[in-house]
């Protein structure tokens, strides 16, 4: 489904899936942050990472993409090879080419290991942080509350800025990697030079606000100077983005800009005046949130009629009809997505949605095989198995149910309910098949994480 917001998703299960995928030691930004979910942005992402993560000596197929919906200009890796872009930076960039060098720079985190030293730093620096809390809670308690307080507060000063200065090392490092990483797969290191310029000028202007040494970034001239000699000495300086490529990128962030900014700043960009496509691709995602659905409709169709196989056309338009409380109609629209793009689990995941919300019956059965599809390539994902225990519902297929139950929360990082629905699930399901066991397996992982907790 385009844009997916997890937020917008039945409440305990968009809890349950932040849970589940932030049961990483992510940075203080990943907590509470927005999950969107659009094949379409996915897939152009993939795309930009994948020679980069192949040069970098990772596997391109562990190292995961994520879309947070956030104004704010950030990218940031965490634990487990994922990677967060924020749609502010997309929107920010002017060029795919700087899009890729950010992302080229999160990569040369993940080949650097920082993932894994950063908890020495955080470590180390916590210790004047914790032992300022000692002396000045022993102050406080002996009456001299003003003087605890104040040596709590030097102590975290302190620790903010050792972290401070191991992050500038990692920052720096990461920069030098994106230069080799763009070099070996012929891409400019323009795009990340222009954005560091970028930031350095903005960083200039509120400089007066800005502690050099609590900075979690090496100030911005510093590192524009560090990339210069790198980016001078690169045969691919002058390369430019394809046509195609910038057409994507285009009609990606128009689609993004009609999602996620306020409606008003949205249609100033893209006014109805502007009849190109990633005009009426933005239009369209504003008018689905307004709901004008009529409209948005007749610009969808408007795009369907310039590229009738484009499957995220098609998806959109079976959104549409989604909203429209018209599922007979989205059917077709999905259907011709999933026909374009077979392997794509999130338009196999729409397809479902629309046949099970027919509430006919007849249809369960070819939802729950585009959700079978679905969840080989994205087993982990909460609402395609929540979905799934829809559809055996609907089939009084009550064992299966409770199966795809007790995955959708093991997935959400629910455990507790998940082991009750795999206790039930196993009760009832043939012993010794794959289904039973399976059962048994989560009841095992709840068990041991149950234990853990503890």
């Amino acid at each position: 489904m385009p844009f997916c917001n997890l937020s917008a998703r039945p409440l305990a299960f968009a809890l349950g899936f932040a849970a589940a995928l932030i049961a990483l030691p992510l940075p203080a930004l990943a907590q509470g942050i927005s999950m969107l979910r659009d094949t379409e942005t996915e897939e152009m992402l993939k795309s930009y990472e994948q020679p980069l993560a192949r040069a970098a000596g990772l596997n391109p197929d562990a190292v995961r993409v994520w879309l947070v919906g956030s104004p704010e200009i950030n990218a940031f890796v965490a634990e487990g090879q994922n990677m967060f872009i924020l749609s502010g930076i997309i929107l920010s960039s002017k060029t795919p080419n700087e899009l890729i060098g950010v992302m080229a720079h999160e990569t040369g985190h993940i080949k650097a290991g920082h993932l894994i030293r950063g908890s020495y730093g955080a470590q180390k620096a916590a210790i004047p942080m914790l032992l300022s809390m000692v002396v000045g809670v022993a102050a406080m308690m002996a009456g001299a509350g003003e003087a605890g307080l104040a040596m709590m507060g030097l102590g975290q000063s302190v620790a903010m800025g050792q972290m401070a200065q191991f992050t500038r090392v990692q920052e720096s490092s990461a920069d030098q990697i994106a230069l080799q990483l763009l070099l070996a797969t012929h891409q400019s290191p323009m795009g990340v030079y222009n954005t560091f310029v970028r930031f350095a000028s903005e960083q200039a202007q509120s400089a007066y606000k800005i502690d050099r040494f609590a900075v979690d970034h090496p100030v911005g001239q510093e590192r524009v100077s560090d990339l210069q000699a790198g980016v001078d000495a690169s045969p691919y300086k002058d390369v430019k983005d394809s046509p195609q490529v910038q057409h994507t990128f285009e009609m990606v962030q128009a689609k993004l800009a009609g999602y996620t900014m306020p409606v008003a700043a949205a249609l100033a960009l893209y006014p109805e005046s502007n009849t190109s496509s990633p005009a009426r691709y933005a239009r369209t995602m504003i008018y689905l949130r307004q709901p004008q659905l009529t409209k948005a409709l007749a610009e969808v169709d408007a795009l369907i009629a310039q590229e009738p196989n484009n499957p995220y056309f098609q998806e959109v338009r079976g959104q549409i009809y989604l909203s429209m409380a018209k599922p007979g109609m989205a059917i077709p629209a999905y259907q011709k997505a999933v026909n374009l793009k077979p392997l794509a689990p999130q338009l196999r995941l729409g397809l479902a949605v629309a046949q099970l919300a027919t509430e006919n019956t007849a249809m369960s059965e070819a939802a729950l095989s585009n959700l079978k599809v679905a969840s080989l390539g994205e087993n982990d994902d909460v609402f395609t198995w929540y979905e799934t225990a829809q559809a055996y519902s609907n089939l009084k297929n009550v064992p299966m149910a409770n199966l795809s139950s007790a995955e959708s929360f093991y997935a959400a990082g629910a455990m507790q309910q998940a082991a009750s629905f795999a206790a039930r699930a196993r009760r009832d399901l043939p012993q010794g098949t794959a289904d039973w066991q399976r059962a048994n397996d989560i009841m095992s992982a709840a068990a041991s994480q149950a234990r853990k907790d503890r």
